[in-house]
């Protein structure tokens, strides 16, 4: 729903939790049992902070601290998005880079495309484990340095890439690049976490998806182009440099997000300035008041045991696996089908990014039109799997994209069906990413970080291992059967979501709440 709708139906019961409240409820104002009640009557004449049209329970409420982030200026707030959803842009830009940079590289090695296609496997891998390591160095040591750091280090390796002169040394470069430069990707949902209210979240993670959605379509898209009339390294030497704007953005204007409410603001950690906060001098100084390092490693092994969250993630491999498999292996399939060189390969990539954009406005919508819905039919009261029910809308387009695309490219149909196909697919991938982010984070608000890692984790994983059967599977069976298996396989997975919807709840109060030491 739009913010101006929730704000006019939907408010948090303002009464303050007692102290027999669990300390989770303190952080984040969610309960496992009754999920976010809604009532906007009940919140007249109570202290409760509202939003600027005087009805909207903000959720959370911010302290009276101006340095709280929920405080800060929408224009700083947006900025922090940009930042981190353009940096979030980086790592699945990069690592497709590579689909299209094959071709010369296996002429100039004396090696063949699916060869060089196993540098791609190991950086698509890394992608996910790493961010495991990002939340829980964040959790420590805090947001902003983790994010500085990384992106440091991603930059050196982004140039060891374009300055490889081997396959060893690029496949090296590549594997650690996926390592560092996946921190947005996980870290976005913190950050998002940490500004934005409950009402704005869903619109938030949307425009941070598309970033990440879009990445490894506009890699090839722009490496296509370059390779067509300069050597291969020349698309990886334009992505040293897209991350060190990344890191210019992030040193001159991110801040530490991390704030915890529970402090009153006359004893609030100092802060530091803006030296001391991005090498994490402050954040060190104040180490004592928020996760021990153990407390912070064993975060993501804690989210990962909670039923929903699996069972969510598990979904999320078995449908979005496909797309970093097709991504990564097109390149070789439109060869011979179409005869297409790089050029004609670049120019075909504007079909994923087009679908992801209307992906970006469908959902934009979509997904608060069924929070609305839910709010009004419950009695004002909220539920986080009602986030899943737009993954009803996007399974018709997963299974129609998939088995249209192997259709197409086994009966050699003509290029505009091939595009359709491929176009239905990740409109649908969109949608899911957002329900699927949605629906963990509105459930562990707490481990916002921890959810997006292994959502995160998932999502890699199953583009690492398809990585390497994809091509070797199509030449046996045909586009048309290995196409048509993978939707299958998405329409089995479907009933893992009917599940949540059903028991998801259920599931969460037996499980318990994390009790995790800070949000």
């Amino acid at each position: 729903m739009t913010t101006q709708d929730i704000e006019k139906t939907a408010a948090i019961d303002p009464a303050p939790f007692n102290d027999s409240d669990s300390q989770d409820v303190k952080i984040h104002e969610f309960k496992e049992s009754v999920g976010y009640e809604v009532d906007v009557d009940s919140a007249k004449g109570d202290t409760v902070k509202l939003a600027s049209d005087g009805r909207t329970r903000l959720i959370p409420q911010p302290s009276d601290d101006p340095a709280d982030p929920l405080n800060w200026p929408r224009w700083k707030k947006n900025l922090t998005l940009f930042i981190v959803a353009y940096a979030a842009l980086l790592p699945d830009y990069g690592s497709a880079t590579g689909a299209v940079t094959l071709i010369p590289q296996a002429e100039e090695w004396n090696m063949t495309q699916d060869e060089i296609n196993h540098s791609q496997a190991g950086n698509v891998f890394m992608l996910g484990a790493g961010g495991v390591f990002v939340v829980a160095f964040s959790a420590y040591f805090g947001r902003l340095p983790v994010m500085f750091y990384f992106l440091a280090v991603a930059l050196a390796t982004a140039a060891w890439c374009a300055g490889a002169t081997n396959f060893e040394s690029f496949e090296t470069a590549r594997i650690l690049n996926g390592f560092f430069s996946t921190v947005a990707q996980v870290n976005g949902l913190i950050f998002i976490q940490d500004v934005f209210f409950f009402h704005e979240r869903a619109r938030k993670i949307n425009i941070w998806s598309s970033f990440f959605i879009l990445s490894p379509f506009l890699g090839p898209l722009l490496a296509a182009f370059q390779i067509a009339t300069k050597p291969w390294p020349t698309p990886f030497w334009v992505y040293t440099a897209e991350t060190a704007l990344a890191l210019v953005l992030t040193t001159l204007f991110l801040n530490e997000t991390y704030y915890d409410r529970r402090i009153i603001q006359s004893k609030q950690p100092d802060r530091g300035n803006r030296v001391t906060s991005l090498l994490g001098i402050a954040q060190w100084r104040s180490r004592g008041q928020r996760n021990t390092f153990f407390q912070a490693v064993v975060r993501p092994f804690r989210a990962i045991t909670k039923p929903t969250v699996l069972i969510s993630c598990i979904y999320y491999f078995l449908t979005f696996a496909w797309s970093i498999g097709i991504n990564t292996t097109l390149s070789i399939f439109l060869q011979p089908v179409y005869g297409f060189g790089p050029l004609q390969i670049g120019f075909f990539y504007f079909t994923p990014i087009i679908a992801v954009v209307i992906g970006e406005v469908v959902g934009h919508w979509l997904h608060d039109v069924f929070a609305k819905h839910y709010i009004r039919t419950h009695k004002g009261r909220f539920e986080p799997e009602a986030r899943l029910r737009a993954i009803i809308v996007a399974l018709p387009f997963t299974l129609l994209g998939l088995v249209l695309l192997g259709q197409s490219l086994e009966n050699r149909w003509h290029i505009a069906v091939t595009a359709l196909s491929w176009a239905l697919y990740v409109f649908s991938t969109m949608i899911t990413t957002v329900a699927v982010s949605s629906y963990n984070l509105d459930s562990y608000p707490e481990a916002s970080g921890e959810v997006s890692a292994w959502i995160n984790f998932f999502r890699t994983l199953g583009g690492f291992v398809v990585t390497y059967f994809q091509v070797t599977w199509a030449n046996a069976q045909g586009t048309k059967a290995t196409f048509g298996i993978q939707a299958a396989i998405c329409l089995v997975a479907f009933s893992l979501i009917l599940l949540l919807m059903r028991k998801g709840k259920a599931m969460r109060i037996w499980s318990g709440p994390l009790h995790f030491a800070t949000a």
